[in-house]
């Protein structure tokens, strides 16, 4: 599995102006607030369009500004948690984990649809919240919808993980709860990822490669 990213995106203030590619684990990017990270991930996730560029996944061209070549969101087979969950609140927790694997083609055939839903039973039990199937995003706390949010990200087994701040909103003793449970994530299920953070734990705790960017330029890497 090989990551590339070679990214130009214009902001207000200063332009993203970069690139990398990392082939295993997880690749920590780490800057303070408005660093421009979240314009990193929308843009490899198909959210928004780099300037100019090229970004591929597992060999595939995804974006190519030189060649024209903008696969939609949909199609990069990309799993996203974004900072603030972005759960259905008319939903279960069941139904929202689930919601994404509805519409692979897999999920008609009988023995497949049977495999997708025990893997994504897999995917709550490691994050400790199969108890809470049948409950609504209102009723459960801040640290189980990190978990759901997280899980659904998993379950359709993406070729690339995204997280943006995915601990930011936690206090600090669910915290150390959740990095237990994805340091359990990331031994277990060996998704690619990209983790954004400004905390320098968390970039320590996870990071098999790291990147440091400030103003949306690398200002130091460990990869």
């Amino acid at each position: 599995m090989s990551i590339y990213f070679k990214i130009k995106k214009g902001l207000d203030h200063f332009t993203v102006d970069l690139k990398c590619g990392f082939d295993k684990g997880i690749l920590v990017i780490q800057g303070e607030s408005g660093a421009g990270k979240t314009t990193i991930l929308n843009c490899i996730s198909g959210l928004a369009a780099p300037d100019e560029g090229r970004i591929s996944i597992e060999d595939r061209v995804v974006y190519d500004s030189a060649s024209g070549v903008d696969v939609p969101a949909r199609m990069r087979n990309i799993g996203y948690l974004f900072q603030n969950y972005a759960l259905f609140p008319n939903m279960t927790v069941l139904q929202n984990i689930t919601y994404g694997i509805k519409n692979k083609p897999e999920y008609r055939i009988k023995d497949e649809k049977e495999a997708l839903l025990n893997y994504a039973d897999e995917i709550m039990e490691t994050f400790g919240i199969a108890h809470l199937k049948k409950q609504h995003p209102d009723r459960i706390s801040g640290g189980e919808k990190q978990r759901v949010a997280l899980s659904r990200a998993i379950v359709t087994k993406p070729s690339l993980l995204l997280l943006d701040e995915p601990f930011s909103a936690l206090d600090q003793q669910t915290k150390e709860i959740i990095y237990e449970q994805f340091a359990s994530f990331k031994k277990n299920f060996r998704i690619p990822t990209i983790l954004i953070t400004h905390d320098p734990k968390e970039s320590e705790l996870f990071a098999d490669g790291r990147i440091l960017i400030k103003d949306g330029r690398i200002i130091g890497k460990d990869i």
